[in-house]
């Protein structure tokens, strides 16, 4: 790269928000990965803002943002709308720089991140059922109220913050070469990403920046398509810190400009990195910060040198965890599901364990009934849930089970 369009932030302008940043953002760790490294087939190291202070990099936008507000702007207060980490990153700031905040928050919001919010001290207040709806009610509120909206990704000095994630990641790696980030509205790949490539233009070489996108939350390609931000439907996603239905306007134009390319990850894509990270790496990370981390196990980034997964956030609910734990062992194959017609008579369960212990499958559940639909009067349908040690195995139940003369449906 000879030349790089600027748009948005300058690079003295992130330098000096890393300043400013670095007052309450911790350095976060950056560990390596054997396992990531084999699998991609170059050095993979995982940058860690799960472990930033409230759990995400949002602090460093946030508190970039509420640094610049004068005086008689700080006296109205701030308000913001999130459904988790925009939220605790704002509420905090607002708390270290003694500013009033309220924050409007979905009513379903996960309650932990919910109580996190209200302890660093910010009013909040719950209205409708997604996002959107908050989204509305903060911008109404700052229009009555005189108070000071904080967007969560689309302004210059949100994006100037989440970009001295940038710099720390080339402090930390200087042989960098590829840097594979989240994506929901473009806050922290457009400051990441503007930061490396103003930072390797001085140095004379070049850095790769991968965005990842949610695939039932995917505004980018399609907009990267068109030539502009445009408003996508929004599937359910278990990564909902990024589902985000159109790109912020200054993102867009920045990404546009300095990112390389942009790949879309699936739900068990998604649940099986979340799984390899508590596994192997021993970190609890929430689906959205975890993205980074699916794209290279799904084959979705070529090597190419010193590669850094950003590991964005770990707000996870447990309750969420642990379904998503389950759904990735199954797409994992480490859990198995079977639906199997039995005819009605006695040692016909008995049978079935009996083959299940010979496949070295250890069962988990069973269901037993004879009110399945499609049943006839002389059957009984078996639902039974057996943990594998992976596809391997996972086939060699079903091909025990099939030699028996069963029919086992896998569900």
């Amino acid at each position: 790269m000879t030349n790089l369009s600027l748009v948005g932030p300058s690079l003295a302008e992130f330098e000096a928000a890393r300043a400013v940043v670095s007052q309450v953002a911790a350095v976060t760790p950056m560990e390596g990965s054997r396992y990531l490294s084999a699998v991609l087939g170059a050095e993979v190291r995982l940058k860690c803002e799960n472990l930033q202070r409230t759990g995400s990099y949002k602090i460093r936008g946030a508190y970039n943002r509420l640094s610049k507000l004068t005086d008689e702007e700080k006296e109205h207060g701030v308000v913001a709308a999130s459904a988790g980490n925009h939220a605790q990153g704002v509420a905090f700031a607002a708390r270290e720089l003694g500013i009033k905040a309220t924050i409007f928050m979905p009513v379903g919001v996960a309650l932990p991140k919910l109580q996190a919010t209200r302890d660093y001290g910010a009013h909040v207040i719950l209205r409708g059922s997604t996002v959107a709806e908050p989204l509305l009610a903060a911008a109404a509120y700052a229009t009555e109220t005189g108070a000071i909206l904080i967007p969560p990704f689309d302004h210059a000095d949100v994006i100037a913050g989440q970009g001295t994630l940038g710099l720390e990641i080339l402090d930390q790696v200087p042989d960098l070469h590829t840097v594979v980030v989240p994506i929901g509205g473009g806050g922290l790949i457009s400051g990441v990403a503007s930061a490396l490539k103003q930072k390797a233009l001085l140095e004379g070489r070049t850095i790769r920046i991968i965005g990842v996108q949610a695939a039932n939350a995917a505004a980018y390609p399609p907009s990267l398509e068109a030539g502009k931000a445009i408003e996508v439907p929004i599937l359910p996603t278990i990564a909902d810190g990024i589902a985000v239905a159109k790109p912020g306007l200054l993102n867009f134009e920045i990404i546009r400009d300095v990112v390389d390319e942009i790949v879309t990850v699936t739900e068990d894509d998604t649940a099986r990195a979340l799984l390899v990270l508590l596994e192997r790496a021993k970190l609890v990370v929430e689906p959205a910060g975890a993205v980074a981390v699916a794209a290279i196990l799904a084959g979705k980034v070529t090597p190419d040198g010193s590669t850094v997964a950003i590991l964005s956030g770990g707000n996870i609910d447990p309750l969420l965890m642990q379904r998503v734990i389950s759904h990735g062992l199954a797409a994992s194959g480490r859990y198995l599901t079977l639906r199997i017609m039995l005819p009605d008579r006695p040692g016909q369960l008995a049978r079935i364990s009996e083959l299940l212990a010979e496949a070295h499958a250890n069962v988990v559940e069973v269901l037993h009934t004879r009110h399945g639909v499609g049943l006839q009067i002389s059957e009984v349908e078996l639902n039974v849930s057996v943990e594998t040690r992976g596809p391997d195995h996972r086939q060699h139940v079903v091909d025990v089970l099939t030699s028996a003369g069963y029919d086992p449906q896998i569900d």
